[in-house]
């Protein structure tokens, strides 16, 4: 969107550029993604930086609010419910689709979650795309001046929490299965943590450990979580020593209330130009005439699963379980990036850390989504190029 640099990536792009750029992630683990990285960053301008910023605001004030835990409460009542929840959650993904609107660019909120997403990936990829084009040196991934020493600190404070690195683990359901295992190998690369599975926690009373590979047991203090109970409750065949809903001895850097509460159920509460009109179907007293310009989703899927995209009246009257599930209304993307042939789509979005002992969290970092298809997503942006993750650059 800043044209000028826009032009400038472009004319410097190559596929050998690009191929070196995979070439490069891949060398560090001898490990490719699984899931596409986009060929070109995102330039966020500062008229949209702003936007996003004032909007990330204000679901950060809310998500503040005094009766906030009591309005989310219900969430809880529908999902897995674990103990010792702290005041706060540690870590914040606030996603924005760039969209046009009466003629203008907006960035509208699409979801907001309570849970780490790949903090470290993103610091990684920043240092590859500028290895290959030197002149991105001039723009910065990190929101309001935060830098890269800044960021691994804050990052290092929320995921150890004064522990040492062998007392905190990442916590994973079969890690070296997960799309998201290249943020684990950077995580345990650039952090020093140790990356395990939820079957080999051992539990001796309320105490939880690991063994490390010299065959030493170590106790688990605390817990990098990036268990999604989704996944979880399906796998059936997993044998755990532990629950996730015992009182036990151990700190949560993430507890996993955060991603029930801080969800897509609290998207009907946010009102507003970056807010998209959205209702509880429980709430919803009449079916609207004109469909197509809804979607319906259930509140706790993950990774766009259950979503219905051209809704059909018998879909909604066909939902047994209606406070699970939400009618928004679709907005559209306007696709502001300018590829060799045509039009991209973006999402971005903004991540969030906050330490226990602060008052607020601080927006340090981002990722983006780039898309041709109907919706952002792999499944729909198959065989497509110039789509897939990346990074916004914001200007210093």
């Amino acid at each position: 969107m800043i044209q000028k640099l826009r032009e400038q990536f472009n004319q410097e792009f190559s596929e050998d550029k690009y191929k070196e750029l995979l070439r490069d992630i891949a060398s560090d683990f001898g490990y490719a993604p699984t899931f596409r990285i986009a060929e070109t960053p995102f330039f966020i301008p500062k008229t949209l930086e702003k936007q996003i910023f004032e909007a990330c605001s204000q679901v950060i004030d809310f998500i503040k609010r005094p009766d906030f835990k009591q309005l989310t409460q219900r969430s809880i009542e529908l999902n897995t419910a674990v103990p010792n929840e702290d005041a706060h959650t540690q870590f914040l993904a606030i996603d924005f689709g760039v969209c046009e609107e009466n003629g203008a660019i907006v960035p509208k909120l699409i979801e907001v979650q309570g849970f780490p997403s790949i903090f470290n990936f993103q610091l990684n990829l920043f240092q590859k795309f500028r290895k290959l084009y030197p002149f991105l040196a001039q723009l910065s991934p990190y929101p309001n001046g935060i830098d890269e020493e800044q960021y691994l600190s804050l990052l290092k404070q929320v995921i150890f929490g004064g522990w040492t690195q062998e007392e905190v683990v990442l916590l994973e359901i079969e890690p070296e299965k997960q799309n998201t295992k290249i943020d684990f190998y950077y995580a345990n690369r650039d952090l020093g943590i140790p990356v395990i599975c939820v079957t080999e926690v051992i539990k001796e009373g309320r105490q939880l450990f690991y063994t490390k590979a010299s065959g030493e047991k170590i106790r688990i203090r605390r817990i990098y979580n990036r268990v999604i109970f989704d996944e979880l409750n399906l796998r059936k065949d997993l044998k755990l020593t532990f629950s996730f809903e015992e009182d036990l001895d151990v700190e949560w850097a993430g507890h996993p209330n955060w991603y029930t509460r801080i969800s897509k159920f609290i998207l009907p509460y946010l009102k507003g130009p970056y807010f998209i009109e959205t209702q509880l179907l429980s709430d919803l007293e009449v079916i609207p005439e004109d469909l197509e310009n809804y979607v319906l989703k259930p509140l706790f899927s993950f990774s766009g699963s259950g979503v219905i995209f051209h809704v059909k009246k018998e879909d909604i009257e066909s939902v047994k379980e209606r406070d699970l599930y939400i009618l928004q209304k679709k907005v559209h993307y306007l696709p502001v990036v300018q590829s060799p042939d045509g039009g991209v789509k973006v999402e971005v979005r903004i991540l969030c850390l906050w330490p226990e002992k602060d008052e607020s969290p601080t927006l340090v970092g981002n990722l983006v989504r780039l898309s041709r298809g109907e919706m952002i997503g792999v499944k729909f942006n198959k065989d497509k190029d110039w789509v897939g993750g990346s990074i916004g650059l914001f200007e210093k």
